[in-house]
């Protein structure tokens, strides 16, 4: 009775075995994958709720700031926003003393409907405190101008004289709606 009861014991732990294995190599990892994918998305979820809280409790300083970028936009009409830009690129070289020797826009279409770019070349010269003036006069308007790049040469052999070349980049905002 002893080697019966012995061989029933070792054909059970033996079927528990392969269970716990089949367990842990077939079941197991399918679990595991979907507990792991249910625990990232609530942890998305989680975060996107403080995100959106963090915006409903900024959301008016979030509007105050989207009316000045919106009011500092240039017009949807080309010749209104070119108008618009060299007045401020004349007011911005006279207050400064430098003088332009080109301006070039060139009009962009955006990523989406909802905006376009008008980007201008503005060839100018004169002294390094002069170009300082402008540039930072360029920079701090409210007017929806990003400085894409600047270059810098001496006209003369002392350098008194700069040459000044800057990419700028207008914002032109046209009131359709991106697609989605």
């Amino acid at each position: 009775m002893q080697i019966k009861n012995r061989q029933q014991l070792l054909t059970i732990l033996t079927l528990t075995v392969i269970g716990l294995l089949v367990l842990d190599k077939i079941v197991s990892p399918p679990l595991t994958k979907l507990w792991k994918g249910r625990a990232d998305r609530i942890t998305k979820l989680q975060n996107d709720v403080k995100h959106g809280e963090i915006l409903r409790r900024n959301k008016e300083s979030l509007r105050g700031r989207w009316a000045k970028i919106q009011a500092g936009t240039f017009p949807n009409d080309p010749t209104e926003a070119q108008q618009k830009l060299f007045s401020g690129l004349s007011h911005w070289m006279e207050t400064s003393g430098i003088s332009p020797d080109n301006i070039a826009p060139n009009w962009k279409p955006g990523a989406d409907a909802s905006f376009k770019i008008v980007e201008c070349r503005v060839d100018a010269s004169g002294s390094i405190d002069q170009l300082s003036q402008f540039l930072y006069a360029l920079e701090t308007d409210p007017m929806a101008l990003k400085v894409d790049s600047i270059e810098m040469t001496a006209k003369n052999a002392s350098g008194s004289t700069i040459a000044l070349g800057v990419q700028v980049s207008g914002l032109v905002l046209t009131g359709q709606e991106p697609k989605k």
